[in-house]
Formats: C-alpha cells, structure tokens, sequence
C-alpha cells in the first residue's frame, strides 16, 4: 500500500513500509537492504502513484489502454504497432509532471542532500520480480544525471521505457498485464566506483546452488551488466564460508566510466588497473556480503541477483532482485521428471519451522552426508545437486534424486527407497526394464557388492569413531569459552566443521548398514511363514539389542521405581507447587534417586527434545521434561513386566522358527538376525553421538550471543538461534557491525511464530504443495500401514503431537503420533502399541518399538485426524493394520 495519496517520495524506511506495490521492485529492494544495515546509497523512491498521475494529467489512459488492447504477441514486429509505442513514448517524454510532484521531489532530495549531486535514476516497477519472471534489462535506467531538469528527463524516460517493443513483447510473452507493471523510480546519489559488477548466490547458468558466481570490472558497472566487455569471474564455493574456487580474469577492454557533465562514456583502462579487478580478500569479502543478502532478502532459500560498487574502501549495493528463473540442475535421466519434495525422515528428527542458525549449519553439513554412501562405493556424484530444502520453514528431502541415485547407484527399485525411508511419495519413473542388465548393470553389482562388504569394516570402525568423536567434544565442554578471543572462535567453527561433517558421513554410512540384514532376515523368514516374514522379524528382534534410545526408557523407568521408595524423592515429586529445576537444591545429596538423576545426565544429559535444531535446550541444562515424565510414572513404573514381556514374545517367536526351519536355515537367520540388531545399535548409537556436539555449540553460540547482546547487536543472548552463520561469522570476522540484525531477529522471530501455525504438506511437487490422501478404511474397518513392531494390543488411542502433551498418555493407550525423535522414547514404555503418520522399518521410532516389544504400525497418511483422542483402536504390528 501507498503512504498516502499526496506522498510521491519515500525515504528508503518509507519505501519498505510502502511495499512492491507502490516502490517497485528495486525500490522496496533496496528499502529491505537499508533496514537490515547494508551500505546502500543516500536515496529513495519516487512512487507508483507518481506514474498513474502523470499518465491521467497528461491525457495519455485513452492511448496506453488502446495499446493494452491491440498489441499481442503475434503483432508486436509490425511496423504499425512499433509506430504506436514509438508516438506513446514521445508523448511521455513530452509530457508535464506536475508542480505538486516537482515540488515534493525537489524538497525530498535537498533535504537528504543530493539534489546537486550525480545521481542514478532507475526503474523500479511493481511486478518486476514476481515470480517465473525476470525484468532485468527491460526497462531503463540512467547514470550521473545532474539537475533537476535532467532527473525530471530520466524518470519521463524511465516511464517511456515500460513501452518500448521489448517491455511490450516481454509482457505479453510472459502473460502479464500492462497495468501490473507500473514503474517507481529509485532516485539516488552515484557512488564513486573503483570496480563494480554483479553477484550471484548461485550459478544462473547452470542452476548449481553450491557455487557463488561474481562479475566484475573496473569503473561502473554498466560495462559488465551490458555485456559490453569481457569481465573477470569469480567463483566461489558455499560452504560454511565462501571460498574461492576459481578465477577467470577477463580482457576487460573497456570500463564505463561518468562524463564530466551528464551521462557515462566507455574508456580504455589505465595500464595500472591492469590483473584483477578485485583483491582476493575483496572477493572473500564481497563473497560473505552477497551471502548476507541470501539470508536476509533470501531466507537462505531465494537465490539473489545483486549489482555492486566497490568505492575502495567499502562495498555498496546499488541493486538486489530475487533469481526467478533458474535452470534445473539435477541428474541427466530425471530432469524431465518433477522433483519431489518430501518431509520424510525429517519428520523424525526436525520435523517443526528451523531455527535460522540450525538451518545454516544443516544444510551445508547435510548434503554432504547424504552422499557418502555412494561416494564408499565409487559411484561418480554429479556436481552441485540440491538435496534438501526449506518449505514454510520446515524441511524437506529431495526424494527424487534419493529416488534415482539408489537406482542408478545399486539397481534398488524407488518402491525399496520409499519403504526404508517411509513417507507418501510416489515413485519416480525408470525407463530400464532390469536394472542389472549390461555394463551399467554389472558396474551396479559391483557396486552393491562393495557396499554389503563395507558396511562389517564400517561396523569394526565404528567404536573407534564414537570414541575419537567423544574424545573431541569433551575436550571442547572443557573449555572456558568466554575467554576465548575471535580468532579461537574461528579455530573451534572451523574444526567443528570438519569433525562433525566427517562424523555425519559415518553416522549416514552407519544409517543404512542394518538394512541389508534386515532384509535378508525377512526374506528368509518370508520363505517358511508367507506373508508373516516382517512379522517374524520384528518379534525377535524384541529386547535382542543394546539400543542406546531405548536405554533412556528403561533408565526413567529405573529411575521412577527408586524415587518409589526414597523418601526425599517421592515428598519432591508429591509437592503442590512441583517445580522441576529445583531437584538440585530440592533434593539432598544422599538421595538414591538424585544420585541416579544425575549418573543418567551424566551419560545422556546432551539429549534433548528435538535435538537435532541447536535452539533447542539439552536436558542437562533443562531436565523438566524428564523429571515429569518419572513423576508420572512412579507409581506404576515395572521394568521387570516390560522385559519379561519382551522375552516372552521373542521365545514364541523362536520356538516356531526352531520348529519349521532346517537347521541349516536356522544358522543363517541367526546370522541374519545379529548383523540387524548390530546395525540397529550403531545406527542409534552414531545418532546419540552425532548430538553430541550439538552441546558445546549451543555453549559457543550463547557466549558469541552474550557479546553480541552486550554490544546491542542483539537483544538478548538466545537471539543468536535466530541468526545465520554467515552474519555471525561476518561480524566474529570483521566484515560487519551487525547494524541491522536486531531488526531481522525480530522479524525472523515473528516469521517462525506464523509458520508453525501453517499445517506442513507431505510433498512438494516441483513447487506445488500436495497432502497425502488419508487413507481409506478398509471393508473391515482398518487402516493400513507398515507393521514395524510384532504383535496384537489394543487400547483408547492419545493423539499426542509433541513429547511435552506426554503427560496426556496414561498407562495402556495407544500412542497416536506424527513422527517421533529419541525425546519420545520414554512415552513408549507406557503405551501398550505405537501407530505414527509416518516413518519407515528404520525410522528412530520402529527401532525402538522392537526393541521394546510393542506392537507398532507406521506411515499411515492422516492417521491423527482419522482417529479421534480417546478412541478404542486395536493395533496389528503384525499385519500392519490399525483396526477402528
């Protein structure tokens, strides 16, 4: 919305305020820009409304409404229409604006003190920069414009230029209205240019997203935004920082330089300016510049176009603008496919709106993780794939390249990807009838046979690594982080960086290393038991393993029997006002149970409720959620009953397969049967110890909040969360005064509040949002899903969406839940089966429902509104059905 009907000029605060609507693109652009502290030049925006004004007083409506109606695209050439826009843009340039708007204007710029100055007087219209369509280059702009006659020329011409045959052709192409696009005028004061080009967050070319693509040339950069000469490139690699990668030093001929009145003329370069335009550190810094403007204009998602002055001590954005159209970058055979976006697996994990500074940090780490698998095995990665990305906020997994590179890699169907990984997805299409067929099939075998061989030298290594990981990050809680300086700060990110990336290879390789035994295992049982394979499995697998989640569990449960029957404890946890964080002080030192508290914090205290987001607390810093959980569950805690339960069932279980299998057969699902229950403890193991360091972070964030809010960057310490590592790392490294971040923090705050509301889809469909279709009962009023967990239990269901509602579910229920992390593992002690909208037989949740013994079904799409709270279900871990 317009200020006001008589307010034609917005200062840059103003122009934000204003909106696209009424400062254009550029205009509210760089209003953003001014907010969020970057050096941008003295300045403003002559508004939309200026246009519509000047158009009405000068009589033109009649005449640029008759050209809304007779040019289409398929005229556009013929000399006629090119008469018709050519008269209608010697009208506007012939035409008056008016005194009020003069008057405004000229009292605007003397008042910010640049009426006498060179100035760049640009367009800026209102729908250049939606979506799928990119007006760059298509309306015009003009540089050192002196005095007000001549500024008063440029925006008539700048108006004029919304009808030039390309705008029209442009429009027309892309189906947007000519009354969409009305241009503001920016209006500001010409930066003295020593170099100046354009940046890119991405490469335009190409569409890969882990490389920074910098242009640049001595003088304005008019030389390098036209194409007149041939700049230098600069790329950069996206990690935790930019790096420089390569340089390719243009001829740069020519550089575009202001004439001594009015306009710009192209000269040759003195032989000094010969080499490179920028310095290496100048490129660096530009680098992080351009990635703050990824964050702050981006979300760290929306790639951005950004022009650039560099004036020899400091760099000015004179322009940003979203990048609307890039180009596909993914593997050769799905291109033609749409991508598919799916929340799977990180339901489990990260399933709620990211905090800033955790999806900084994820998805540089993840992606890399997420292809070490392949990388083990010698399969060639193609270069800079996007594997994971932001919708609302929230995660999401590109499945469709998950999809093909386990095909293309080991010959696994997409339908095996999907089930391992669970979710709603559907499958993409492959051509190939049989995926081990020819050279490409026989590199596939080989491939296969190199994994199932180094997933026993993945598990031999694997206690090595844990250990060496442990090593580290207790190390790091040992040190006085509020002594260090900036330098060690950058030390510690830079080592963390590389340890913890390492670590998630092992953590990811690990992942996956019981799946093939797993299957193996069905397999095998499938063949004497048709149709109860799965379940055959998962009964034995109940209580077979040392699952390091399912430990939390029983230890609460431990817990809760010895508070039972200490004195101290049960008067704490018996009090009216029961306060949790009093337990320390609460509780004297000679309490069995606080002994027991605090042997348990010792081991696992750097858990928590969704770990994997550093915003959240670890419960040795906040042990409320378990201390709730023991207080509600001390009068009936009996893990004795839990694990004679658990032995009961997989007696039965091995009483049948000891009855109907040949010995031989028997060996090797014993066999079979080791290397899943080993591959599911490493599996849960790695994740334990992949959060680790998680906790000497939020340590390292907190102190760098605590300066930053001591300086009134911030405004208090937490503030941090909601900050990008590359505005951190710029202002820890020097490049920033962080003016500006307050504001962002506060709007980023308010951002997550809102999305959390938002109801997540299952799938993002190119970029559609898709909800998986609840799934139908069936004629015997069931609902069907993955049975994960054996056996029959039925009880009232408790919709429980977070592990904080736990208090909800009572002993015997039924457990109801969209996903679930280690953080749920002590509500499944007291339900008598688990059923959850998704997940698959890897999935946290399945593990630790086997391991328990608890009948289990996941990925049933809809389940929490197909099943009211408080309802009578019975739950077939067997079949995996859900009976209503």
């Amino acid at each position: 919305m317009e200020k006001s009907c008589t307010a034609f000029f917005f200062s840059w605060p103003e122009a934000f305020q204003a909106g696209v609507e009424a400062a254009g693109g550029k205009g509210w652009n760089l209003g953003r820009l001014e907010r969020y502290g970057f050096k941008i030049p003295v300045g403003g925006v002559l508004a939309a409304g200026a246009y519509r004004s000047f158009i009405e007083e000068n009589n033109l409506l009649e005449a640029t409404g008759e050209i809304a109606q007779s040019v289409s695209i398929g005229n556009i050439g013929e000399r006629e229409i090119e008469d018709k826009l050519f008269l209608i843009r010697e009208k506007i340039k012939s035409g008056t604006i008016s005194t009020t708007i003069r008057e405004e204007l000229v009292s605007k710029l003397k008042s910010i003190g640049i009426l006498d100055k060179p100035l760049a007087v640009r367009s800026s219209a209102t729908a250049e920069d939606a979506a799928g369509t990119s007006f760059a280059g298509i309306h015009d702009s003009f540089l050192n414009v002196r005095g007000l006659d001549n500024i008063l020329s440029a925006i008539k011409s700048c108006y004029a230029s919304l009808w030039t045959p390309r705008a029209v052709a442009y429009r027309r192409k892309m189906s947007v209205k000519d009354d969409d696009v009305i241009p503001a005028v920016v209006v500001m004061e010409m930066v003295e240019a020593k170099a100046a080009g354009v940046g890119f967050t991405c490469d335009p070319r190409t569409g890969r997203e882990d490389v920074m693509v910098i242009s640049a040339n001595f003088g304005l950069g008019e030389s390098v935004v036209s194409g007149a000469v041939e700049p230098d490139e600069y790329r950069l690699r996206l990690g935790y920082w930019p790096e420089i990668k390569e340089k390719i030093i243009g001829r740069k001929e020519r550089m575009t330089v202001p004439r001594e009145n009015v306009g710009t003329v192209s000269v040759q370069p003195a032989e000094s300016m010969a080499g490179q335009a920028l310095s290496d550190e100048n490129i660096i810094k530009l680098g992080f510049l351009i990635l703050r403007v990824f964050e702050a204009l981006g979300s760290g998602e929306q790639h951005q176009d950004i022009e650039w002055v560099f004036s020899g001590s400091e760099f000015i954005l004179v322009q940003a603008r979203p990048v609307t159209a890039l180009p596909k970058c993914t593997c050769a055979e799905i291109k033609d496919q749409p991508d598919i976006w799916s929340n799977v697996n990180f339901r489990d994990a990260i399933p709620f709106v990211q905090s800033t500074l955790n999806w900084s940090i994820n998805k540089i780490g993840l992606p890399g993780a997420l292809q070490s698998p392949f990388q083990s095995v010698g399969y060639h990665m193609p270069q800079g794939l996007r594997y994971i990305r932001l919708y609302q906020g929230r995660a999401y997994l590109n499945l469709s390249l998950q999809q093909w590179l386990w095909y293309d890699a080991l010959g696994l169907a997409p339908r095996k990807t999907n089930d391992s990984l669970g979710g709603h997805q559907p499958e993409i299409k492959i051509n190939e009838k049989k995926p081990y067929a020819g050279v490409r099939g026989l590199k596939r075998i080989g491939r296969m046979l190199k994994l199932l061989m180094a997933i026993p030298k993945a598990k031999r290594r694997a206690r090595e690594s844990f250990a060496n990981y442990n090593d580290y990050t207790a190390n790091l809680l040992k040190k006085d982080f509020k002594s260090f300086t900036n330098e060690q700060f950058i030390h510690t990110f830079i080592t963390n960086a590389k340890v913890s990336t390492e670590f998630a290879a092992v953590f990811f390789f690990l992942g996956i290393s019981s799946a093939p035994p797993h299957t193996m295992l069905v397999n095998t049982l499938e063949k004497y038991f048709p149709r109860k394979g799965n379940a055959m499995a998962n009964a034995i697998m109940a209580g077979g393993a040392d699952i390091t989640s399912a430990q939390h569990g029983y230890r609460l449960m431990e817990m809760a029997e010895i508070a039972r029957s200490d004195v101290d404890a049960r008067r704490f946890f018996s009090a009216e006002l029961f306060d949790p964080l009093l337990w320390d002080r609460g509780l004297p030192d000679n309490s069995p149970f606080k002994q027991s508290l605090r042997n348990f914090l010792a081991e696992y205290g750097h858990r928590g409720i969704y770990e994997c987001d550093i915003i959240n607390p670890r419960w040795r810093e906040d042990p409320s959620y378990l201390l709730h959980i023991i207080r509600s569950t001390v009068e009936i805690a009996d893990t004795g009953a839990i694990k004679a339960r658990q032995k009961e069932k997989a007696d039965r279980a091995w009483r049948e397969i000891n009855q109907k299998l040949p010995w031989h057969r028997r060996v090797q699902v014993k066999s079979w049967w080791k290397q899943a229950l080993k591959g599911a403890e490493l599996r849960e193991m790695a994740k334990s110890v992949l959060v680790k360091l998680y906790e000497p972070g939020r340590m390292i964030y907190q102190e760098i909040g605590q300066r930053l809010a001591e300086r009134g960057i911030i405004e208090e310490p937490n503030d941090i969360y909601h900050c990008a590592l590359t505005e951190i790392f710029s202002i820890v490294w020097g490049y920033w005064d962080g003016m500006g971040l307050a504001v962002l923090v506060a709007e980023r705050r308010a951002g997550m509040k809102e999305m959390e509301d938002l109801s997540p889809p299952d799938l993002i469909i190119d970029e559609a949002p898709h909800f998986a279709e609840p799934t139908n009962l069936s004629p015997d009023n069931a609902l069907a899903g993955m049975g994960v967990a054996a056996g029959r239990a039925s009880g009232a269901a408790r919709l429980i969406h977070h592990p904080d509602e736990g208090g909800k579910l009572l002993a015997g229920d039924v457990l109801v839940a969209p996903s679930t992390d280690p953080a749920w593992t002590p509500l499944f002690l007291r339900a008598s089966a688990i059923v959850m909208e998704s997940g698959g037989f890897l999935s946290h949740g399945s593990i630790v429902a086997r391991e328990y013994g608890i009948p289990a079904v996941v990925n049933i799409p809809g389940v929490m509104k197909l099943i009211d709270d408080h309802q009578l279900i019975a739950v077939d871990g067997d079949a995996g059905k859900v009976y209503l």
